[in-house]
């Protein structure tokens, strides 16, 4: 099963594994706060996503019904976007640099078959970001940030190549753009739904 696995999965190392090489050594070179502070963000950072959706839809009940229906879709929107990356993963599987290039990386390498194009927590975060960008443009900013610094701490500690984080990001922000242009249709019809019933709450203060 291991050798059916190596066998059929693809090498991306030849795109950018020079790239990435050279980041993973900086990050052996690099300070150990710096390194743990990184990866920390790296492990967790996603909750960070979580909080600011959390205040995007606590600030919109109390301002405008169809921009609370838009914070409240955007868990669902983040969660789609995971869905068409782990979709790529299982077509493209491609596997992970630190297998193909063998060397030692700040994240424990994972097993064979845990696939690494594209990066699901660059997806998960762009979504994340363009989602609160139609809730409010100052958590946009911040989630954007955000997004760009998980992004890059994926290849810092050595879980992805660039390209892998660039396709999760073009991925995260593309699912995350389209179902919300076609949300922002229906968003008023929904908020006067919602407000009638026992859920007005979700939508106003």
């Amino acid at each position: 099963m291991h050798a059916m696995i190596t066998t059929q999965a693809y090498d991306g190392s030849g795109i950018d594994g020079a790239i990435y090489v050279d980041v993973v050594d900086t990050a052996h070179h690099a300070p150990s706060w710096l390194d743990q502070l990184i990866s920390g963000y790296s492990t967790y950072g996603l909750a960070l996503f979580a909080v600011l959706m959390l205040i995007g839809w606590w600030q919109a009940r109390h301002r405008d019904a169809a921009q609370a229906v838009k914070a409240l879709a955007a868990p669902a929107l983040t969660v789609l976007a995971f869905v068409v990356s782990t979709l790529l993963k299982q077509a493209v599987r491609e596997n992970r640099p630190c297998q193909s290039l063998h060397v030692i990386t700040l994240e424990a390498c994972p097993a064979p078959g845990d696939w690494s194009f594209p990066s699901n927590h660059a997806t998960l975060a762009a979504a994340a970001a363009v989602a609160l960008w139609f809730v409010s443009a100052r958590l946009g900013v911040i989630a954007t940030i955000g997004a760009l610094a998980m992004a890059a701490s994926r290849v810092w500690v050595g879980a992805h190549y660039p390209h892998d984080i660039v396709a999760g990001l073009a991925v995260g922000a593309l699912v995350a753009t389209l179902l919300a242009l076609a949300l922002s249709r229906y968003a008023d019809t929904m908020a006067a739904l919602l407000g009638r019933g026992r859920l007005r709450p979700l939508v106003a203060s």
